[in-house]
């Protein structure tokens, strides 16, 4: 009961915060304050040895994109992703990265087609993340879902960051569902499509 309650808190928290800011559509002002050789090199050294990291940090960097500084406890990255399917009709814009710090410090995704799907076989959605103030980083898997209809994110386990500015990147795969007649092809009542980001969300938070 409590990852309910937890669950609705922050899914109003993520609407309001979507409903404020709203998706990026290109590149942002970078804060004069935000070191984005420095944000940058980190996210480098935090996908090495990890080849979707260092692909995605690649394309991330050949965009030219950058962020500006957000708060939290609950706030869409400033670039979103594009996928393969985007947000169902067709290659483009495709959902966002998120920070979370409501039961701990945690990166989500949330956006695309339909509603997440609670089976991810095949699917790897990750965060490569740096924390420019103290040196923190790593690359970590998106993994809690509740098959809830309130629950409209995927999200990593609670991170120890650290206090500081951290910037990430979401990349990889995420398998959504929406309702259909149920048939043959479709005997639990639902078509399933899968995403494959091309250009990695992208946000910059204070944590």
């Amino acid at each position: 009961m409590r990852r309910t309650r937890f669950t609705h808190r922050f899914a109003v928290a993520v609407a309001t915060a979507a409903t404020f800011i709203g998706f990026a559509s290109g590149p942002a002002a970078a804060d004069p304050t935000l070191d984005w050789t420095v944000a940058m090199d980190g996210l480098q050294a935090a996908a090495a040895g990890n080849p979707a990291a260092e692909q995605a940090v690649g394309r991330l960097i050949a965009s030219g994109q950058t962020a500006t500084e957000v708060a939290l406890p609950a706030q869409p990255f400033q670039i979103p992703a594009q996928s393969d399917i985007g947000r169902g009709d067709g290659p483009g814009v495709y959902g966002s990265g998120i920070a979370l710090d409501m039961d701990g410090f945690r990166f989500g995704f949330f956006g695309g087609p339909g509603t997440i799907s609670p089976n991810q076989d095949g699917a790897k959605l990750e965060v490569v993340w740096f924390n420019l103030s103290n040196g923190r980083s790593g690359t970590n898997h998106l993994i809690e879902h509740q098959d809830i209809p309130v629950d409209t994110t995927i999200r990593t386990a609670v991170l120890d960051t650290g206090p500081g500015l951290i910037v990430a990147a979401v990349y990889g795969s995420l398998w959504h569902r929406w309702s259909v007649p149920v048939s043959d092809e479709h005997p639990d009542g639902f078509q399933y499509q899968l995403g494959v980001i091309s250009q990695p969300s992208f946000g910059a938070v204070t944590n």
